[in-house]
């Protein structure tokens, strides 16, 4: 606290003796800061987070109740709330890490987005990509762990699953529900799922059936 640093409740917040933290930084009432932690200037860091064994930048925000263990998040990125970040996980300069996120093992570039919902694990995901909600890399085949690829500039879209090993190129798309099992080429726009059928009529003749077995 000599050092610029802004303790707002010390009764409930733990912080280790190898823990440095930078002047300027913000920590909210019932944090944990524990191992070799390093946080750097003008950072805050909200209620509720542990933070284990990691390296955090400058300018960083982590929203409350993440969790993180040996992870790296450098300059201005966002985190949480709600985040999960396990060993080997790189947070580029930037980056949203948002609400239900959990990654392993992933690189996450500089300026991409994963904001809900997503399971992000033995992936290296470039700059500028937007990871849709419910986006799930299926890394681990019952026997070993694969990696999934995602280049610069690449979108992927909501409720998408991302079978391993596999390689979303450069500038891509990947459309929402579809579940990709085979590398979608640079500016291509990847879909693998079901046509949509719409039956007529369909909800009135339920709605009859329904009534005759009911009398």
């Amino acid at each position: 606290m000599a050092s610029g640093v802004r303790v707002e409740d010390p009764v409930t917040t733990f912080i280790g003796p190898d823990v440095t933290i930078g002047a300027g930084t913000i920590i909210r009432p019932c944090v944990f800061l524990e191992g070799r932690t390093s946080i750097g200037g003008g950072t805050e860091i909200h209620s509720g987070v542990r933070i284990v064994d990691s390296a955090i930048g400058a300018r960083v925000t982590i929203l409350n109740f993440c969790v993180l263990s040996g992870a790296r998040i450098a300059d201005e990125a966002r985190v949480g709330p709600f985040t999960h970040l396990r060993p080997e996980s790189d947070v580029g300069r930037g980056a949203h890490v948002g609400n239900f996120v959990e990654m392993k093992k992933t690189v996450l570039g500089q300026g991409s987005k994963a904001n809900h919902l997503s399971y992000l694990g033995d992936a290296t995901i470039g700059e500028r990509v937007n990871v849709g909600a419910g986006t799930i890399t299926c890394n681990y085949d019952g026997v070993r762990k694969n990696p999934t690829v995602i280049e610069d500039g690449a979108f992927i879209g909501s409720d998408t699953q991302l079978v391993a090993p596999v390689t979303i190129g450069r500038g891509a798309y990947v459309a929402a529900g579809s579940s990709i099992t085979k590398d979608v080429p640079p500016g291509a726009l990847g879909i693998a799922r079901g046509q949509q059928v719409n039956k007529e009529g369909w909800a009135e003749r339920k709605k009859g059936k329904d009534t005759k077995r009911t009398e």
